[in-house]
């Protein structure tokens, strides 16, 4: 959801999330609201997940055989569903975190050229289209 009405804000992408989730379900089952919760700290409340896209993340883990759920109950107020992370979740999750680190050495070098070329201090006369 967009803060303060602001939409230009971005969005992590799918991946990212459902990174996201396996990440914080390999701590601990969770429920959805829980993983929620956590979602808006790990992004520094800068993704405030709705909640619909949440759920639906999730029952499409469950038909992956990511995640596993069970309703738990509870003496007082709803019961609700807690989620478990299955091998295939931990497999998913290991393989993801090994693309991430290989995308941030990608995005490392584009930062460096930014660096190199750009800022205003290494700038200086460069005209626009000049070869490096």
């Amino acid at each position: 959801m967009c803060r303060n009405g602001n939409c230009s804000c971005h969005y992590p992408g799918r991946g990212l999330i459902q990174l996201l989730i396996l990440r914080i379900l390999h701590e601990k089952p969770a429920h959805g609201y829980q993983i929620m919760e956590e979602l808006s700290k790990i992004t520094l409340e800068e993704y405030d997940p709705e909640p619909g896209a949440i759920y639906t993340m999730l029952r499409r883990m469950e038909e992956r055989g990511m995640v596993t759920s069970k309703w738990e109950k509870k003496e007082a107020g709803a019961d609700r569903r807690v989620y478990t992370l299955t091998e295939t979740g931990v497999k998913t999750l290991r393989e993801g975190l090994k693309m991430m680190k290989k995308r941030i050495q990608v995005i490392e070098n584009l930062l460096q050229f930014y660096e190199a070329n750009f800022t205003e201090e290494k700038r200086g006369d460069r005209s626009v289209g000049k070869s490096i």
